[in-house]
């Protein structure tokens, strides 16, 4: 299945730092070589503050198509050319597509956790949802959810700087999706956030508890779990966390962090390609390389 790179091979980038530990190019360049496309992707470290010379390197290389990563997300946005209807809400992108030197952002965190849920066989129309955290990744599922056509959306976060970004979120998505009914509460008002659950169809965690080295804690108690609750997270490291560990033991539908990250990037090769990723084959191989480490 080797391809070798030729003088005609087009190039999809990573933008961001660190990007050492990024799965994106294993991911994409499998994904390129299974479809028999003449692409390589490379991962490039790169600053808040290079980002202009960056945008400058994919117009001159013509690049066809970058992912940006943190720190970059914000800046991006503000450099490219164009937004996508969810990007231009949620002020961040994680993608870019190069079209003969415009550059477009897209952001596909939500539609990754949208399709996520769809794998579980749960939509998001007319439901509503209870979301822990107002950071990147959460505002992007509020966002995608809130043009998805959900009912409404609960917001709870800590009294910090987030707490304005969800407020910030919920006047844009009343003059975007003014029929969607966003409210934002502090996350220290348990009585609150125990009553929106038991009212919720979906309770997502948007937060980084349950991510190491914060594994093995929920900010949910599990008596408030509901088996008709879906129950989705963001974290995809460990695979469960033991938010999703309590709504399995309740009966719970569940969504894992994982499938929200393979996802997005799905979502972002369709964008990349006009194509369909290749997810069967890459979690067979990437199954497969798990076991030969260890």
């Amino acid at each position: 299945m080797e391809k070798r790179i030729s003088g005609t091979t087009g190039l999809f980038t990573l933008l961001g730092s660190p990007v050492g530990h990024s799965g994106s190019p294993a991911m994409y360049n499998f994904s390129f070589q299974q479809q028999g496309l003449d692409y390589a992707y490379l991962a490039f470290d790169v600053k808040k503050d290079q980002m202009a010379e960056a945008m400058d390197m994919l117009r001159l290389f013509k690049v066809r198509g970058s992912n940006v990563t943190m720190p970059c997300k914000t800046v991006a946005a503000t450099l490219v050319d164009d937004l996508s209807p969810a990007a231009k809400i949620v002020g961040a992108i994680n993608v870019i597509v190069n079209d003969d030197g415009k550059l477009t952002g897209h952001i596909t965190d939500g539609l990754g956790f949208v399709r996520n849920l769809k794998e579980t066989g749960v939509t998001i129309q007319g439901k509503k949802l209870v979301v822990l955290g107002a950071g990147g990744a959460a505002t992007a599922l509020q966002v995608q959810c809130a043009l998805d056509g959900a009912a409404s959306i609960s917001i709870f976060n800590q009294d910090d700087d987030f707490y304005a970004n969800a407020e910030a979120t919920q006047a844009k998505l009343k003059t975007a999706t003014p029929n969607v009914d966003v409210t934002v509460y502090p996350l220290a008002d348990q009585a609150k956030l125990k009553a929106e659950i038991a009212a919720a169809d979906i309770l997502v965690n948007a937060t980084v508890v349950g991510m190491k080295p914060l594994d093995g804690q929920s900010l949910i108690d599990p008596s408030w779990l509901q088996s008709d609750l879906v129950v989705a997270d963001t974290v995809y490291n460990p695979l469960k966390t033991k938010l999703i560990e309590d709504a399995e033991a309740t009966g719970c539908t569940v969504a894992p962090g994982k499938g929200m990250l393979l996802w997005q990037g799905a979502a972002a090769y369709t964008l990349f390609t006009g194509k369909d990723m290749p997810t069967d084959e890459y979690q067979a191989y990437e199954a497969k390389q798990a076991v030969k480490q260890h």
